[in-house]
């Protein structure tokens, strides 16, 4: 029987959980980045935007379905993080679309991009003349980052959670005996130990975990 007070519960519930959850798995839902905080957003709403109007679903089931959820996200998350391959298969990476003016059409392709598309984004970032593109790269999010001739380079890290990119590294002519070297020249052991690392004006820039 369809009641107020029953639907009142839920949504508090349901808004109390959300809450919670975004205080645990950090703020990125809030401005995804990538196809997970979407599916974390889509799937949330799904839920609780279902289950609220039912009176045939109790709150226990009501919780049980909820904390799945969370378990599901938080073990996805841990895994993404600490496993290179999983995070790449579940975030996906970025790729470069046009490189020195010349549109690198298998890339296109790769990422599900038709001629149209490309072209709309290109425009959408402000770009008319390929030529004057030294490199446009997809992000996970789906946006275009574009660097003009003449400006600086777009590095990503080479080392993220304690993860070492090998993509980056080859872009960048390097290989992990000189990123150890690096690292070891700055006191750093273990690469697990960085949290962040960059190559920036010929130098690596290092941002390390918090002793525990």
């Amino acid at each position: 029987m369809f009641t107020y007070s029953d639907v009142a519960l839920k949504l508090i519930v349901g808004f109390l959980f959300i809450t919670i959850l975004i205080n645990l798995t950090g703020k990125g839902n809030l401005a995804p980045t990538s196809a997970m905080d979407q599916l974390q957003n889509y799937v949330l709403g799904g839920i609780i935007g279902g289950v609220i109007y039912n009176p045939a679903i109790t709150m226990a089931q009501f919780l049980v379905i909820l904390l799945l959820w969370a378990l599901l996200i938080m073990v996805t998350r841990y895994l993404k993080t600490h496993i290179h391959w999983f995070g790449k298969f579940i975030e996906g990476e970025p790729i470069t679309l046009v490189r020195n003016g010349q549109l690198l059409v298998e890339n296109c392709i790769r990422a599900n991009l038709s001629a149209k598309d490309v072209d709309f984004k290109l425009r959408t970032a402000g770009v008319y003349n390929i030529k004057d593109v030294k490199r446009a790269i997809l992000e996970q999010n789906g946006q275009l980052t574009v660097l003009n001739q003449g400006e600086g380079s777009i590095r990503y890290p080479v080392i993220v959670d304690g993860q070492v990119d090998p993509d980056v590294l080859d872009l960048m002519g390097k290989d992990e005996k000189w990123l150890t070297a690096e690292l070891a020249s700055q006191g750093i052991q273990n690469v697990r130990d960085v949290y962040w690392a960059t190559y920036r004006e010929n130098s690596l820039k290092v941002a390390t975990f918090p002793e525990k």
